[in-house]
């Protein structure tokens, strides 16, 4: 698998990839998501079309690398873990639009782009981790988590990170602006600690005292449960709870395709998008990465079930991206992670 991280790895992929003999039987992905959590279904996708998969993978700037090949552009498919990215995409003009019946019928309106532009394959909910021994409630709203009953007990990562940037931007989709910046100024005063780490950290510092309650995503539980044993630990003292909107369901984020501007194997390209919907894939997206499928009739993972019913909440994807920048500007104005 090739990796954009490596620098002389990344030279000859652009070599490569500049070949005519690439042109049939391939597809080029440009992705953030993880090598272990993708290399399974393009393994299985290989295996059941015969075409070959090059991977190049990154933390950032893969919306910036695209727009600087331009025309000459190698990627096909971009692979985002998060709506921002979706937005980075379409803000830099790297994506053209797909007609998919198939990607119409099988992933619903809410998490998909109206022009096509770009489509969910996998899904996951932003929830709360908490102590087993000290939060003895099962229920909670995000709008709770500015309530001063949490004072000095909330354990977090950065505000700007993207995660937590599109659940701010969906608060701000559901109360404006002004009631966003006062919650998340409540949310920052309950905090035990400066916001640092990751989604797995918080689960760390519940386990060790240091709060009671905090952010993360789906996967990550399930993963420390039943991949990263050496974490399992945390996993036993904490919990999780699905939060919701007073007035709505569970915050959703996706992972989602976009097929590029200029990709050289679009017909590939496409014949990717739609695997990625169907069946096989999201069995693999279910059983392996631990998400929550878009296909309709697909069981989910035992763990992830475990979690209780998900109520997605209804609000649109593609409004919640409107906010993704005034999100960005409240979480710096109210200081959030000073």
């Amino acid at each position: 698998m090739l990796n954009s991280r490596a620098p002389v790895l990344a030279g000859l992929v652009a070599t490569l990839f500049a070949a005519p003999a690439f042109a049939q039987g391939e597809v080029n992905v440009y992705t953030y998501r993880e090598a272990k959590l993708i290399a399974p279904l393009f393994e299985a996708f290989t295996k059941a079309t015969g075409v070959k998969v090059n991977v190049v993978s990154a933390n950032s700037g893969l919306e910036q690398r695209i727009v600087s090949e331009g025309a000459n552009s190698p990627a096909d498919v971009l692979l985002t873990v998060d709506i921002a990215r979706v937005q980075d995409a379409l803000n830099a003009g790297i994506t053209q639009p797909l007609k998919s019946d198939v990607l119409e019928k099988t992933i619903p309106a809410q998490y998909r782009d109206p022009a096509g532009n770009w489509f969910g394959v996998s899904m996951r909910a932003r929830v709360v981790y908490a102590s087993k021994d000290r939060v003895k409630q099962d229920a909670i709203t995000y709008e709770d988590l500015a309530d001063p009953k949490w004072k000095g007990r909330i354990c977090i990562r950065s505000g700007q990170q993207i995660y937590n940037n599109a659940l701010f931007a969906a608060y701000i989709a559901h109360y404006g602006e002004a009631k966003t910046e006062d919650w998340l100024k409540g949310l920052k005063a309950n905090l035990a600690q400066k916001p640092s780490g990751g989604d797995r950290e918080v689960a760390r510092d519940i386990a060790a005292g240091k709060c009671d309650i905090g952010l993360g995503n789906t996967y990550y539980w399930a993963l420390m449960q039943n991949v990263e044993t050496d974490r399992k630990p945390w996993v036993e003292a904490t919990k999780v709870i699905l939060p919701t909107f007073q007035n709505g369901g569970t915050h959703i984020n996706v992972s989602a395709a976009a097929l590029t501007k200029h990709a050289p194997n679009k017909a590939n390209a496409v014949k990717l998008m739609e695997w990625l919907a169907g069946e096989q894939a999201q069995h693999i997206y279910a059983d392996m990465n631990f998400e929550y499928p878009l296909r309709t009739g697909v069981a989910l993972n035992p763990t992830i079930a475990s979690y209780g019913a998900l109520k997605p909440d209804a609000m649109p994807l593609v409004k919640i991206m409107e906010f993704k920048k005034v999100a960005s500007v409240l979480v710096d104005k109210v200081g959030f992670d000073n």
